[in-house]
């Protein structure tokens, strides 16, 4: 199965020239959002995208984001092109979620909720870090496309459901399917796409926290806490917090500050619903 999923990786096309487009706009300093919005309306589906999460529970703004100006200003511009590039590698991976039973607007909700946490929860620890890690928390969980087309194509959606619906940890049912958890596929896949280091080992290193390196360690900690509050199974439920908070408090983190930002966007999420 390890073979499959590296050919999976290998047979995939190219990321498109908007994705170095964005890349480069984040490396100007003061750039005009005008330009932002030049780059990312070359294509339809990504401002679709955009707009979707905009008008999402999750933020609430008071009237209906229909534009994709008001989506920048409202959303911030790093956030925005977090949210571009997470759509643009999405979408070049083109598979479904049916191994998992999502669809992929609720693989989209859960990636956009990851960057909601990391802008409410890291902002308060250090808004640099904050910045680092939306675009790995929109991203690490990609290679679900990956495992689910795999899955698919061996015939195994009900052997790999069932598992799921047995086993509490995700990535263990992932592990014993394919060889690989959600979290190794994607840093390969962006190795094969050749993004940034900066992307690549925060996410590498999320199932692997005591290899991780001293650079990339606390990212990757934080990564880990994200992905257990957003885990599909039980999304910012009970059981997730609790786990979140004692990852937290391992990891040295300040688990009320955790917990208080969760609060926040819970009742956030409860008001606009």
């Amino acid at each position: 199965m390890k073979n499959k999923v590296k050919d999976k990786i290998d047979s995939l096309p190219p990321l498109p020239n908007s994705i170095m487009e964005l890349e480069e706009f984040k490396k100007v300093k003061n750039s005009s959002p005008d330009e932002l919005i030049t780059i990312i309306e070359k294509d339809p589906l990504l401002v679709a995208n955009i707009l979707k999460v905009a008008n999402s529970s999750m933020f609430g703004f008071r009237s209906s984001v229909d534009t994709l100006s008001r989506a920048i200003n409202l959303l911030g511009i790093n956030f925005t092109i977090s949210l571009a590039i997470g759509s643009i590698v999405q979408n070049t991976v083109k598979c479904n979620l049916l191994a998992y039973g999502m669809s992929t607007d609720d693989f989209i909700n859960l990636s956009a909720l990851s960057t909601k946490i990391i802008n409410e929860w890291v902002s308060k620890i250090d808004n640099d870090l904050k910045d680092d890690l939306l675009m790995p928390a929109f991203l690490q969980e990609t290679g679900k496309f990956i495992i689910a087309s795999i899955i698919e194509q061996e015939n195994k959606i009900d052997d790999f459901r069932d598992a799921l619906n047995k086993e509490k940890d995700v990535s263990t049912v992932e592990l014993n399917f394919t060889g690989f958890t959600t979290a190794k596929i994607t840093a390969n896949l962006f190795k094969h796409w050749g993004l940034t280091h900066n992307i690549i080992y925060p996410i590498n290193f999320v199932d692997d926290i005591n290899n991780a390196t001293s650079e990339y360690k606390k990212k990757a900690q934080i990564l880990k806490i994200t992905k257990e509050l957003t885990n599909f199974k039980d999304t910012l439920g009970d059981s997730s917090i609790d786990a979140a908070i004692k990852l937290s408090k391992s990891y040295g983190f300040d688990e009320k500050l955790l917990n208080s930002s969760i609060q926040s966007i819970k009742d956030e999420i409860l008001n606009n619903s």
